[in-house]
């Protein structure tokens, strides 16, 4: 029973970081899965306090991950075209274009949204731009905390 919940928590940790740039899965709760999976076999074991904290960084870091990219936007002088556009663009990106349409749909996305909402190419260049560093802090952010609980994982199991 412990070898089937290290190797489904092994995957979750595997799909959890594959999540942090596929906008259809969610990484890091499916990485905190994997923890608790591990968490609940007979040889590893987690203080409450590492569960806790982990818990929180998990949904801290997905309210960022849905609110850097509309600042990003927001200080690049965008609106909501812009936004939607880069929301739109993002999952375009990821099914049309894949794997480069997760990185350029987002910033595609927002021009297109900005141009389409009669700004200037200039400034629908700008607030793309800031959705594209927001967007790229998100994956960061994500991509940290899923690796952080890889190597929690390994560790725990060496």
């Amino acid at each position: 029973m412990d070898l089937v919940l290290i190797i489904i928590g092994a995957l979750c940790l595997v799909m959890g970081l594959i999540g942090c740039f596929l906008p259809v899965i969610p990484g890091p709760p499916v990485s905190y899965i994997g923890l608790l999976l591990l968490h609940f076999t007979d040889d590893v074991h987690f203080t409450a306090t590492q569960l806790i904290i982990w818990a929180v960084l998990v949904v801290v870091v997905q309210l960022a991950d849905y609110v850097t990219p509309a600042l990003g936007s927001r200080y690049g002088g965008g609106t909501k075209w812009g936004n939607w556009g880069a929301v739109i663009g993002m999952l375009a990106g990821v099914f049309v274009f894949p794997p480069w349409g997760v990185l350029v749909g987002p910033f595609a996305g927002a021009v297109i949204g900005e141009l389409l909402s009669g700004r200037e190419a200039t400034q629908a260049f700008r607030a793309g731009l800031g959705t594209f560093i927001g967007f790229l802090i998100s994956i960061v952010l994500k991509v940290t905390l899923c690796g952080y609980f890889i190597f929690c994982f390994i560790r725990a199991l060496v």
